[in-house]
């Protein structure tokens, strides 16, 4: 079989397409040939040494999988030859095959192909677990996403308009503000051309938002949280512009407000049937039409360092899919 190995930290040109040797499941896994594995942001970061996941050398990255049983382990019941399956790996995906323990198994509905199902699940799963659970947010609130046209901020903004809420897209340029529109954006801000503070204060009279979705880090995070309303939250996501920023803890003081971290990995691990629950949830939504993964590209294994590539340098818009057939 075929795997994109990381042998050394580096950047996706480091990357090597190797052929290795088929796998086998243990007791409690399964084999999954994979069909499709979506991009994501920690991607980039776990082949740099710079994700707090530090594989052993050599693996490959990609930490969502699609594809179909083809070998199950000593111990595993509910999973049979054949299953269409979504997984959740935190590493490995860029192969043409995964291990994964039976319980990182997603059943994957009959309607939905492979590329959707692997852009779903650590997007939308991330966002809902960041809205429901640590921001609480309620009907009728003002939700800010930054980097929204992102994978995850993209997943927000469209949770964020099922929830209820008022939500306002913050992205770089028109094209992917034009994107966040589609998903349900009631306002857009361009953060290159306009003043990110005091159009947050001329579209909430004032007050200021609810809830800030914060992957991105940098210097919008202080100006971020500056524009919240008393009681306001500030999502603590990711750091996607490289910067982790250093904010003033008085303003939190100041304004009664709350920095929430959000750390969706850790949050199945430690709430695994609630997560299952969430999960049955975003799958209802997805297979009635309420919720739709954007996927701007998708590419063959062999070109998986482009798609890593296009990431870090921000041409994806919602998610990039890298495919097996």
């Amino acid at each position: 079989m075929r795997a994109m190995l990381c042998r050394e930290y580096g950047p996706p040109e480091g990357l090597v397409l190797e052929e290795v040797a088929p796998l086998a499941a243990g007791p409690g896994q399964v084999v999954v040939r994979v069909h499709a594995c979506g991009v994501n942001f920690p991607d980039t970061l776990i082949i740099q040494g710079q994700y707090q996941f530090k594989p052993a050398f050599p693996f490959a990255p990609g930490a969502e999988i699609a594809g179909v049983v083809t070998a199950v382990g000593a111990g595993v019941e509910r999973i049979q030859l054949g299953d269409r399956v979504i997984a959740f790996l935190g590493w490995g995906g860029f192969a043409d095959e995964v291990v994964a323990d039976a319980g990182r198994i997603i059943p994957l509905p009959a309607e939905l192909d492979f590329t959707t199902a692997a852009a779903f699940v650590l997007t939308y799963a991330t966002s809902y677990h960041a809205l429901l659970d640590r921001a609480r947010l309620q009907p009728g609130e003002t939700l800010l996403v930054l980097g929204a046209a992102g994978g995850v901020g993209l997943a927000a903004v469209e949770l964020g308009k099922l929830l209820g809420a008022r939500v306002i897209a913050a992205a770089s340029t028109s094209a992917k503000l034009e994107v966040c529109r589609q998903y349900g954006a009631d306002e857009l801000i361009n953060y290159t051309d306009e003043h990110l503070k005091e159009r947050l204060k001329q579209i909430t009279g004032g007050k200021g938002v609810d809830v800030v979705y914060d992957p991105v880090g940098g210097p919008y995070s202080e100006t971020a949280l500056r524009a919240t309303a008393w009681n306001g939250r500030l999502l603590v996501v990711g750091f996607a512009s490289g910067e982790i920023p250093r904010i003033p803890l008085n303003l939190a003081l100041l304004k009664g407000c709350a920095l929430v971290g959000v750390f969706w990995g850790e949050f199945t691990v430690r709430e695994p049937q609630r997560n299952q629950q969430e999960l049955q949830q975003l799958l209802g939504w997805l297979q009635s039409g309420q919720l739709k993964p954007h996927i701007s590209a998708t590419y063959p294994l062999e070109r998986a360092v482009e798609a890593l590539n296009d990431l870090q340098q921000r041409r994806v818009i919602g998610k990039a899919v890298v495919t097996m057939e």
